[in-house]
């Protein structure tokens, strides 16, 4: 058993690295970010649940808290696959959730810049609805970056972003106020925009990474009121090129863009991250499936309540 200690990684904030831990599958390499990562632990018996997607083995109880396993081999490949006992089982936090993966083997951890990883073609990714969330060089190893969040979407749906939340809210006045949006993920881009359009905010712009969004902030034209250009941003922590906590540094310490408000809106906060995020300047963080909370704060910045 191995516990995977996040205090000290990347003590400095902004400086658009990210450590990927290397695991493989029928030797093949995957990779996950090390802050969704609790611990590696051999695998063990699995208590099977009836009614849940097939790639869900069931659940565990490793100490004090029952866990869901998903069998990684299996949603990956869509067949069953031998499980033998030295497969290993990462389990994850993200979302306010733990959930462990079933994985062949864990290689190391390589500590990369975002700018190393890039976003797959197509016919790598499978599209809109694929899992690969990048591509990653480390050493002279390609790594595919697994999207754990669609991933987990998928096999559970009411654990991740919900429309109703919006419905909840009761009827809403239409804002055209220009709102800022960074987010890789596909398919929760398309979620984000989709409640964010129910909420009333209409005037979206969506950007898969960081550093598109940056680039897009200095292509502004100078001169008129800065807030009629982009009223607030909402950006994401994992992202490609350039991650969210990278993009917060440079706009809360740029003397033109330091006054937009700024939201992170993340699977991956914790309190080690909120430090973090308060260290560059964002006005506010919280966990991605709060998509409720998120409209709240948005009215709140903005000045609708």
């Amino acid at each position: 058993m191995a516990e995977v200690h996040n205090s000290g990684i990347l003590l400095e904030s902004g400086t658009n690295e990210i450590e990927i831990m290397e695991f493989t599958i029928d030797n093949n390499l995957y990779g996950i970010n090390v802050a969704k990562v609790r611990e590696i632990i051999m695998s063990a018996p699995v208590k099977a649940m009836p009614h849940t997607h097939p790639a869900v083995e069931g659940i565990f109880k490793p100490r004090d808290i029952v866990i869901t396993v998903v069998d990684l081999p299996k949603y990956l490949s869509g067949v069953d696959s031998e499980k033998l006992d030295k497969d290993l089982f990462i389990v994850t936090n993200f979302n306010k959730m733990y959930i462990a993966f079933r994985v062949h083997t864990v290689v190391g951890i390589n500590r990369i810049s975002w700018t190393d990883i890039h976003k797959p073609d197509k016919t790598v990714s499978g599209g809109s609805e694929g899992v690969a969330t990048g591509i990653a060089q480390c050493g002279k190893d390609l790594v595919t970056i697994l999207d754990f969040e669609r991933i987990v979407a998928e096999i559970a749906p009411e654990t991740t972003i919900q429309l109703n939340e919006i419905d909840k809210m009761g009827p809403r006045d239409r804002s055209n106020e220009p709102i800022w949006v960074a987010e890789d993920s596909i398919l929760l881009s398309k979620m984000i925009e989709d409640c964010l359009h129910k909420a009333g905010y209409v005037n979206l712009r969506l950007f898969p990474n960081g550093q598109e969004m940056w680039d897009a902030l200095n292509a502004l034209p100078q001169g008129g009121k800065l807030s009629d250009q982009v009223a607030l941003i909402i950006t994401d922590i994992e992202m490609p090129q350039m991650d969210g906590h990278r993009l917060t540094k440079l706009v809360k310490s740029n003397a033109r863009f330091r006054e937009i408000p700024l939201i992170i809106f993340s699977s991956l906060i914790s309190e080690e991250m909120r430090i973090k995020g308060r260290q560059l300047g964002a006005d506010e963080q919280m966990s991605k499936p709060e998509i409720g909370h998120l409209v709240d704060v948005m009215d709140h910045l903005l000045g609708k309540k």
